[in-house]
């Protein structure tokens, strides 16, 4: 790995498809915020020559070079490609967002790349959002070194860092170069120094510092290497005192590296530059191709399994949307990773998809023309003739296809399960500011959707709010941001209602009299009820006892219509009213003026009445929730929980020093949970929720909540 490729061929990989000669290495950076992914991007854009370092010196002469901000502004937000090619390999690089409230983007850049940068600052300590961002890569299996960045930083610990990576991540975690001083570098593996000082890299050999620094770390590298080696004998060999041949030891790492069993480390710095040729080399190198990689889960459209398919360009065409972004000058572009097959131009492919229709995504089976390829960097989108699989291009204007769905052949369609979406938990209500607002409010969340499968519109049928689920307040923040510049939509936040429930809390009896007389056929209907709660999760239950046609035959059903409008309305609050039984026992009729409507409205009044009469409890809706946090927070999340009114059923040690603690807690009362776990954690804990029941509402919460009702 160390040695393949010494030297780089520095070129423009805008509009560069896997082709004869060129290789393609998927890349993706994971980090948490403060790691310095972007900056690394566009150090490496530097060191490849895809770009150059603004305000550069070029024969005495600064020149003002502003590539380097528009791509840092291209990838402010989200997921973003950033192309280069390096000694004949294009390098797709796909920064993600370190915050929590994005990890749908990050498991997206999980899903279309084949192999991972995990960039760790060295002056910033290993905290709760870097271990859930690796336990990210764990999941899926993702092969991945490790870049340790800041080293010129006032607060940079190098050593102390790479010890806690390594305390944290596993033995496996070892450097394939060392720092020494601030402009070099100490291969392990080539036992040369690489140094960056004056702005050029050169290479000597070590200093004598440095050669005793480099024989107990090498030892220790090349130990891990062969632990991980398939030939068995390699370690007694070693210890034997055999020498090992370099390129035994480095297709043992690379295939380490591949099976995600072993992850090098390589210390960089941007500013210099320092490290940025070593760490393109390694990608070039040792990283897994795409053909590599293994494929996600491909069926047919009617979910048979599609088995021996590829990364071969002459295959079945099979790609993936992984981004989508609109812009109303632009209009809608996709991210798309081409898994088999070539994408052309102005082809006719099958749009496939996708598993998401519960958070407002349309599923997805029709044909759709590809309109312009291209290979975006910065502000530029570059033309390309063709995407051979492996590769990662943009498509601009395909209209129908949205973030998750499955690009194939038109007469051969086929669909991949699209990678695990994270669960919005963060609700909140809006109304639009305006009439004009509320004409584009639908196509705008409907851009939004498209783009984003963590975000989730709900329209709630029983509190009438239209409700947006996110990931957190960044993410409610970015929505909404969204919606006015990109879509001029403009909205208004209001209080979040819950869905709650009425029942009686007694058994009591009440008459509906419906009389009215204006000339020609008036309207009469008198029916007696007798009502009384039922247990929870009963429904209701009507009982006919009327006798000597007191209510006629034809108009008991029309007093039921009435006692169940009535309920749906509720009678008290507002809310629906659930689990009870109500009996008709008499009543009375005239022969002209009674009528369906008269006794449906008879009905409804006598069950009002009944209700006045028997007390009226609130019911709330409890959720069930699971929430995950290290073992250090358990106490404090067990105590808030009791403080929203929970009650706790349970933990779960889940190892990893890790505990699940699963609770009954009022809907209302984790209306923010989203927020005020991930403070209270640190931004360690996690939480899933689902519906388990309604329950009565405490006495002095229900008097406010009619109150408030009635206000």
């Amino acid at each position: 790995m160390a040695t393949r490729h010494q030297t780089g061929e520095q070129g423009d990989a805008g509009g560069v498809p896997p082709a004869d000669g060129v290789d393609v290495r998927n890349v993706v950076l994971v980090g948490p915020t403060s790691a310095g992914k972007t900056t690394l991007v566009e150090a490496l854009l530097v060191a490849s020559g895809t770009i150059h370092r603004a305000g550069r010196v070029e024969d005495g002469t600064t020149v003002c070079d502003h590539d380097e901000s528009e791509v840092r502004q291209q990838r402010s937000v989200g997921l973003a490609l950033a192309p280069l090619l390096y000694d004949q390999t294009k390098i797709n690089l796909l920064d993600t967002p370190g915050y929590a409230d994005f990890v749908g983007d990050l498991r997206a850049g999980l899903r279309a790349a084949d192999c991972a940068l995990f960039v760790v600052s060295t002056a910033e300590p290993i905290d709760g959002t870097t271990r859930l961002l690796w336990a990210e890569c764990e999941a899926v299996r993702m092969p991945r070194a490790v870049v340790l960045t800041k080293l010129d930083h006032p607060r940079s610990d190098y050593a102390g860092t790479l010890a806690a990576i390594r305390d944290g991540f596993g033995d496996k975690v070892l450097p394939l170069y060392l720092p020494s001083g601030t402009d070099s570098l100490v291969g392990l593996l080539s036992e040369r120094v690489f140094s960056y000082g004056g702005g050029s890299r050169s290479e000597r050999d070590p200093s004598g510092d440095e050669a005793a620094l480099l024989e107990e770390a090498r030892g220790e590298l090349i130990e891990g290497i062969i632990e991980e080696s398939e030939d068995e004998s390699l370690m007694d060999r070693y210890l034997g005192g055999e020498h090992i041949e370099l390129k035994v030891l480095v297709d043992d790492l690379e295939r380490a590296v591949a099976r995600g069993s072993f992850h090098p480390v390589i210390p960089v710095c941007a500013a210099s530059g320092l490290g940025t040729h070593e760490l393109l080399e390694v990608i070039a190198g040792g990283f897994p191709s795409p053909a590599e990689h293994p494929l996600p889960e491909v069926t047919t459209l009617d979910g048979t399994p599609r088995d021996g398919i590829t990364a071969d360009p002459a295959g079945p065409l099979l790609a993936e949307v992984v981004k989508t972004t609109s812009d109303p000058y632009v209009g809608r572009v996709s991210l798309v990773r081409v898994f088999s097959g070539t994408l052309r131009p102005d082809a006719t492919v099958h749009v496939s998809g996708h598993f998401l229709a519960d958070r407002g995504h349309e599923e997805h089976d029709e044909d759709e023309r590809v309109g312009t390829l291209s290979c975006p960097l910065g502000k530029t989108q570059r033309p390309v003739a063709e995407a051979h699989a492996g590769d990662i291009v943009a498509i601009a204007k395909l209209s129908r296809a949205e973030t998750g769905d499955t690009l194939s052949g038109k007469d051969d369609p086929l669909l991949m399960r699209p990678w695990s979406m994270p669960e919005p938990l963060l609700p909140f209500a809006i109304v639009p500011s305006a009439k004009a607002d509320e004409d584009k409010l639908a196509q705008g969340l409907s851009r939004l959707v498209a783009e984003d499968p963590t975000l989730r519109v709900e329209n709630n049928g029983e509190t009438h709010q239209l409700v947006l689920w996110t990931m957190g307040e960044a993410h409610a923040d970015l929505v909404l941001d969204r919606l006015k510049n990109r879509h001029g939509v403009h909205v208004d936040t209001v209080a979040l209602r819950v869905p709650l429930r009425e029942t009686l809390s007694g058994k009591a009896n009440g008459r509906g009299r419906h009389v009215k007389q204006s000339g020609g056929h008036g309207q009469y209907a008198v029916c007696e009820i007798e009502v009384e709660p039922l247990p929870e999760g009963a429904g209701f239950e009507f009982v006919d006892k009327v006798v000597g046609g007191a209510v006629p035959r034809q108009f008991i059903p029309s007093v039921e219509k009435g006692v169940r409008a009535q309920m749906e309305r509720g009678t008290v609050a507002g809310y629906p009213m659930v689990d009870i039984k109500v009996t008709l026992y008499d009543g009375k009729a005239h022969s002209v003026d009674s009528s369906d409507m008269a006794f449906q409205t008879a009905g409804g009044l006598a069950l009002r009445e009944a209700a006045s009469a028997a007390g009226v409890s609130l019911l709330e809706p409890v959720d069930e929730i699971s929430v995950m946090i290290p073992d250090d927070y358990v106490g404090a999340v067990m105590g808030d929980l009791a403080g929203r009114r929970g009650r706790v059923l349970g933990t779960d040690t889940v190892g990893s020093g890790r505990t699940v603690v699963r609770a009954h807690v009022p809907q209302m009362e984790i209306v923010r949970y989203a927020i005020d776990l991930r403070a209270m954690s640190h931004g360690t804990g996690t939480f899933t929720r689902r519906f388990a029941r309604y329950e009565p509402m405490p006495q002095n919460i229900a008097a406010k909540m009619t109150a408030d009702s009635s206000a």
